[in-house]
């Protein structure tokens, strides 16, 4: 009879274990490094190489970049022997060598995760050193390295609620526990910097080490949870115990702990219970301990994830037990912090808890789902009603196309997240499906509202509005989970592998097969039709219409360029979007119905005064009737019009912030470059064609420069770029990477000279642009053209002065103005007019707590519009206000306000008064 099979985790492979050095794809390389051979370079650096066991190769390369960059390094408060590793870090990488891990590096140099990606940018943006395959890989290990952070300080404060004590038993099984979770993140997961599923395996994880604990070690709240199950089975059980034996066990999970460790985690125990379903319980049938009653020993977990630490290259997890310094939290300077007002509870007044990342996101997600409680994963009764509606019912054809689009998602998301994952896609999609079904509803609705129809059925036929709503909520609800973001600049860069397991939008675009610029068209009207969206996700949503503008969209195969053409053909293309309208608000009566229905509207032909004769308006939806004798108007493109209208003010809001970085000294040159950038957008749009608006910007910059004879040069204008927020920070992507002609790339300064200044130059005179009756008029920036109505607003001329909506009539003034006795609510009655009276005493008292100087003998000069509608800039009379003055400024504002929103209700008042029979 054979022995007994122990349920003891033993290492897979027979292989010893392996060392840094046998990790690289090239034995031959691996030989130690020769003093001899490198006897030109530093005594000191080769010796760094030498612990760090790098190639001949590797050492030659990294020495010729510090070579490279060494003049320049004074500036640079770091020492030597640092700056030496981000060399030798950046030649691995480049090179795709296994020498070392970032742990041993950051050892051999004495730095910590953080501090090391800050160095190795700091080179970057001072002396443009990083390549592409750097720089995503300094991104990749700094997501990587928050998400590990965040997940061992819930582990250890779970830990904390779990353990009666923390004696050495229990930290050996916090050990074992914490190793085995890092092994199973390492092997269920390709995205191991997916926060969400992470946080689950590690519940997961802690299910199945708690149950396995001697009662007497947890908590009473954890020992009532496991106390009735895993008891010793009845003598009778046991009889039918062979005949199950050729059954593989099944893993069980304890559903009452699990909902525990769930809810004192404020996550979702359906969803964790999927994830231990599938992902972890592959994980554990790998490593044979699908029922094993016992506890895993620590040494086998600890010696398989010492082969996983050793092929990523990265930190070693394991650290955060011991507190190691290179992967210590860095600490929070609280003078750097920005004081936002504390939010607090109408009830009891009691602070909210701080946000860390779990639990923001768990917020996030619960919020998501308490929003789609209602809503199922099919039509309502009200949808459906208006599918019948429709001269072609589209039920089955939306039906049809769900199933389809969800097999692909759920199979693409599995190939992205993990090989067990597909189920999890599953999931994503359904809440996807609701959220869709949702936000149609609401958008007929509204449809209904607006044009007092009720058959949709040209809309609701359309198969590019179906999935770009589709798309749409699926992305909300990936942003949600924190499986969406940007760290890659917003479009996907590699191949293969790589690009599979890299989700950033638009990822969503290629698993859809969805045009960019037919999604961009649903993304306001979605916004607009669930008001529940948090702040976050609007901001997200708002930077993928940013990045579609800005990039995606100009992708060669794109609509954008078919309806360009049209535009030509039509001989409107001078007029996709008058530069007239560029001084008003950005405002717009288009519907993500009336852009997809409707692609093509007649234009109405007007000149604008002090335009030229070519220039027409907006398209309206219902132009008056022409006199016979007039030529047909050309038709023109609302989207279209629509697209121009953001794409301007975003090319601006970039070009105003670039040159307020460079051109300061010499702001009349701004209005000149703007002229030359927006020529390129509105007549040379195929200079767009694969490329970024950014690198457009620049090379006008550049381009006016040169003729005005100031001096500066591409580096400085690329450097400054990178330090701008809301970039893009692929450097190469704007030095090395510039398309030149078809197939063919180049820096940013070879484009300039093949391809940019040639083209503009065989358009117009360079000199023209700058002559100022040519200038293109400056677009009015709006903050956002979405509200965030829960969001406090800061007032940009001060620093702890906020704005918010009212939320409640039952909140109390001393709740929201806590340092004030008195509450103002712009927008609604104010009551009698001797509060203002008290208002003016309080302000002009002896009570120097509330001031230090106030001019009493001038009048403040009421504006033309509130500071705080304009985020970030000065006063729109282009006023200045200093100190405590700004108080007096801030009442006149508002009770001039308050007066012409009056004058203008009884204006209106008294029209719709004469227009009643």
């Amino acid at each position: 009879m054979p022995p007994k099979k122990r349920n003891t985790v033993v290492s897979q492979s027979k292989e010893p274990k392996p060392s840094a050095a046998s990790v690289s794809p090239d034995k031959k390389e691996i030989a130690e490094l020769s003093f001899k051979k490198h006897r030109d370079k530093d005594t000191e650096f080769v010796t760094l190489c030498k612990s760090l066991h790098v190639t001949d190769l590797v050492c030659d390369n990294a020495w010729m970049l510090w070579k490279t960059i060494q003049d320049s390094v004074e500036e640079l408060n770091d020492s030597q022997k640092s700056l030496w590793g981000s060399c030798l870090f950046a030649s691995v990488t480049d090179m795709d060598i296994a020498c070392f891990t970032l742990t041993q590096l950051l050892k051999a140099v004495s730095l910590n995760v953080k501090e090391f990606l800050a160095l190795v940018r700091k080179l970057d943006v001072n002396m443009d050193t990083i390549s592409t395959k750097v720089n995503a890989a300094l991104s990749s290990l700094e997501k990587k390295y928050d998400v590990m952070l965040a997940l061992y300080q819930r582990f250890e404060k779970t830990c904390k609620s779990v353990f009666a004590s923390v004696s050495d038993k229990e930290k050996e099984i916090i050990r074992s526990c914490w190793t085995m979770f890092l092994l199973a993140k390492g092997r269920a997961l390709q995205m191991e910097d997916d926060l969400v599923i992470s946080f689950q395996l590690l519940l997961c994880t802690l299910e199945f080490c708690i149950k396995r604990c001697p009662p007497e070690l947890l908590q009473p709240l954890y020992k009532s949870a496991i106390s009735k199950v895993h008891n010793p089975p009845a003598r009778a059980a046991r009889r039918s115990q062979s005949k199950a034996k050729s059954r593989p066990p099944e893993s069980e999970v304890d559903l009452q702990l699990l909902k525990t460790l769930c809810k004192e985690n404020d996550c979702n125990s359906e969803e964790v219970k999927n994830v231990y379903q599938t992902s972890f319980s592959a994980f554990l049938d790998s490593l044979d301990l699908s029922g094993a009653p016992h506890f895993p020993q620590g040494k086998g977990l600890d010696q398989q994830y010492e082969q996983h630490y050793l092929r990523s290259r990265d930190f070693d997890g394991r650290l955060f037990l011991d507190g190691d310094a290179t992967v210590l939290a860095p600490k929070v300077d609280l003078s750097q912090v920005e004081r936002t007002p504390k939010k607090m509870s109408e009830e009891d007044n009691t602070l909210i808890p701080p946000q860390t990342p779990i639990r923001a996101a768990m917020t996030s997600i619960q919020q998501l789902r308490g929003d789609l409680t209602s809503s199922g994963d099919q039509p309502s009764t009200h949808l459906a009603t208006y599918f019948k509606n429709c001269t072609v019912d589209p039920t089955q054809d939306v039906m049809k196309r769900l199933e389809t689009l969800g097999e692909a998602f759920s199979q693409r998301f599995g190939q992205a997240v993990g090989p067990h994952c597909v189920t999890l896609g599953r999931q994503r999609f359904n809440l996807g499906v609701k959220l869709y079904y949702k936000i149609m509803e609401a958008m007929l609705k509204s449809e209904e509202k607006r044009l007092s129809v009720q058959n949709f059925s040209k809309l609701l036929n359309d198969s590019t509005f179906h999935t770009s709503l589709l798309a749409c909520a699926l992305e909300v609800v990936m942003a949600t989970y924190g499986e969406s973001s940007f760290k890659t600049g917003g479009y996907n860069q590699g191949s293969g592998d790589a690009a599979e397991r890299n989700m950033c939008f638009p990822w969503i675009l290629d698993v859809v097969n969805l045009a960019a610029f037919d999604f961009y068209k649903v993304i306001e009207s979605f916004i607009k039709a669930d008001p529940t969206l948090s702040k976050d996700i609007v901001k997200h949503l708002e930077t993928c219409e940013n990045l579609i503008m800005e990039r995606i969209a100009w992708r060669t195969g794109s609509p954008l360029f078919e309806l360009l053409r049209q535009e030509h053909e039509g001989g409107t293309a001078e007029q996709v979007e008058t530069p007239a309208s560029f001084s008003q608000p950005l405002q717009h009566n288009h519907t993500a119905a009336d852009l997809y229905l409707s692609p093509v509207r007649p234009g109405l032909r007007v000149l604008p005064p002090e335009t030229s004769p070519t220039s027409t308006t907006q398209a309206s939806s219902q132009p008056p009737a022409q006199p016979a004798s007039q030529p047909a108007r050309p038709l023109k493109s609302n989207s279209l019009s629509l697209f121009y209208k953001k794409l301007y003010r975003l090319a601006y809001t970039r070009l105003k912030m670039l040159c307020s970085h460079l051109l300061f000294s010499h702001p009349e040159l701004e209005p000149i470059i703007w002229t030359l950038f927006q020529h390129t957008l509105q007549h040379e749009h195929e200079l767009m064609r694969d490329r970024h608006l950014d690198q457009l910007m620049m090379c006008a910059m550049y381009a006016i420069c040169k003729v005005k004879i100031v001096d500066l040069r591409f580096k400085s204008i690329v450097t400054a770029y990178k330090n701008m927020p809301n970039t893009s920070q692929d450097l190469t992507d704007f030095q090395a990477s510039v398309l030149t002609t078809e197939g063919n790339y180049d820096s940013i300064i070879g484009f300039y000279n093949l391809v940019f200044i040639a083209e503009v130059k065989n358009a117009t005179s360079m000199q023209d642009l700058t002559v100022p009756q040519h200038s293109s008029p400056i677009p009015q920036i709006p903050r956002s053209p979405y509200k965030f109505p829960n969001s406090p607003l800061r007032v940009p001329v001060s620093s702890n002065v906020y704005i918010s909506p009212m939320k409640s009539p039952r909140m109390s003034p001393g709740i929201m103005t806590p340092r004030s006795r008195m509450l103002v609510s712009i927008g609604e009655s104010f009551g009698v007019s001797n509060r203002f009276q008290k208002i003016n005493q309080m302000v002009n008292s002896g009570d120097r707590s509330f001031k230090r100087s106030l001019d009493l003998g001038s009048t403040p000069k009421p504006l033309k519009r509130l500071r705080f509608d304009m985020d970030g800039q000065d006063e729109a009379d282009g006023s200045k206000s200093g100190g405590d003055s700004a108080l007096i400024q801030k009442l006149a504002e508002m009770t001039s306000t308050r007066s012409r929103v009056q004058e203008q209700k009884m204006k209106e008042d008294a029209e719709s008064r004469r227009e009643k029979p």
